[in-house]
């Protein structure tokens, strides 16, 4: 098995070459023996419509089952359902098999303790179990539930438009499309549809709605019908893009600021979470609302985590992770996100646009995304968090956020994929490039030394 599938928050390989079946059925027995060492029993799994999601599904499964633990299987839904489901079915655990946003020949899992993500030391403890074979052993049953329905009727009773709302929604061919389409209509919402039918090849595109690129359908459907905004989700339905009424997108942290005024009207001194590839606009926002804002680093289970030990209202990431535990589950749903935003809409009777007019302007980049191998990615950072750490205030909780005169500038190694994640942020575009250009002049002779 190769270990470099067991990443910092979930498992992820290439199907077939660096997760077969056996390391599947290994993952369930090492899940199952875990589970079994906490006291827990009973899990669900859902899983994705990706080619081999159904194949691996059923040999996981297998694998948690040999162990005597009970497994309701959920079938093919987004993540959020299946994090819905642990609530619903009350069961000690979760576990999705997916590889969310990556190229269709990956899969892989996301697994669940209780309402816990099992993140970093957890799944190495996983493989470390696989890699011992202490499998506890016993003879678990297997049942089948339906959770989507509960699930949407869930999110219709806590969701109430004062108006109905102009939509349009790209789904990626993911399974977002699922719970997206019918919610929205059930809401009163007039929904123009793009890629909701499921197909586990992605032809039309990646399934990654933090790409611009991936996005221009859904700006174009936007702008052709004059829609109040747009939204496109990940493969999994945890991550939401947005479009507003004129095309612009409007990033993860634009999506926190909207949000977090909402939520400050009615809790004054709500605590929020975010991730260091923010914007200061954000942050400085928050507190100008009377919110408490805590810079924290990326990954949708570290996220989780901080929220819990914070007592967060809502935290969120540049990726479109939004997480909500005010007037909600706690857990990151794209779908949630969008009716949230659509009440803010129509409550203020406000385009997105205008909810977000009067932030100071600042340029920005998106994140920019570096190859560099997974064997010294790490230390490259390292590297250079010591050479800006002898000329800047840097900020190191996850890679280098340098503070600069008049913006900032991140590098911190991606946990999912061999890269490097790249973002600056300026009061002036001339600023920016200057920023820029420094950082990335610096990086390239880090990189070179260290390859």
């Amino acid at each position: 098995m190769n270990p470099g599938i067991f990443r910092e928050y979930d498992i992820r390989g290439v199907a077939g070459k660096d997760l077969v079946l056996d390391d599947v059925v290994s993952i369930g027995k090492s899940y199952g023996t875990m589970l079994a060492q906490q006291g827990k029993t009973k899990v669900t799994v859902g899983r994705d419509c990706r080619v081999t999601s159904d194949e691996y599904s059923k040999a996981f499964i297998d694998g948690i089952l040999s162990t005597g633990c009970d497994v309701i299987d959920i079938g093919v839904c987004p993540t959020p359902v299946l994090y819905f489901s642990i609530h619903h079915c009350k069961s000690d655990g979760g576990a999705m098999v997916t590889a969310s946003h990556n190229p269709p020949e990956y899969n892989g899992f996301k697994l669940m303790s209780g309402y816990d993500s099992i993140h970093s030391t957890g799944l190495q403890e996983i493989r470390k179990i696989i890699d011992r074979g202490e499998y506890v052993s016993g003879d678990g049953t297997l049942s089948s539930v339906d959770v989507l329905t509960p699930y949407k009727a869930y999110l219709e009773e806590n969701i109430s438009l004062t108006k109905p709302v102009r939509i349009g929604i790209d789904a990626g061919n993911g399974t977002g499309g699922i719970t997206a389409l019918p919610l929205l209509k059930a809401l009163g919402c007039e929904v123009h549809d793009l890629y909701c039918d499921l197909d586990g090849t992605f032809p039309n595109h990646e399934a990654d709605p933090t790409v611009k690129a991936n996005l221009e359908e859904l700006i174009a459907l936007v702008k052709e019908k004059r829609l109040e905004l747009g939204v496109g989700y990940d493969g999994d339905g945890d991550r939401i893009g947005v479009v507003d009424e004129n095309g612009n997108v409007i990033y993860g942290d634009q999506l926190m600021i909207i949000y977090a005024r909402e939520i400050l009207s009615r809790k004054p001194g709500a605590t929020f979470i975010s991730e260091v590839k923010c914007s200061m606009t954000m942050y400085n926002d928050i507190e100008a609302h009377g919110g408490r804002a805590i810079m924290w680093k990326t990954g949708h289970s570290l996220i989780k985590k901080k929220m819990k030990e914070e007592n967060a209202a809502l935290a969120g990431e540049m990726s479109g992770h939004i997480f909500f535990s005010d007037r909600y589950l706690g857990y990151d749903d794209a779908l949630y996100a969008t009716c949230r935003l659509l009440e803010i809409m129509a409550n203020t009777g406000k385009k997105v646009s205008e909810l977000i007019e009067d932030l100071p302007k600042t340029f920005t980049t998106p994140e920019i995304r570096v190859e560099c191998s997974d064997s010294i990615k790490f230390d490259v950072v390292k590297r250079i968090v010591r050479r800006f750490k002898e000329t800047n205030e840097v900020i190191d909780i996850d890679g280098m956020r340098a503070l600069f005169d008049g913006g900032w500038g991140l590098v911190r190694a991606s946990n999912t994929q061999p890269a490097l994640v790249l973002r600056f942020e300026a009061a002036t575009e001339d600023r920016l490039n200057e920023i820029r250009s420094e950082v990335e002049t610096a990086l390239k002779e880090i990189i070179s030394s260290v390859s």
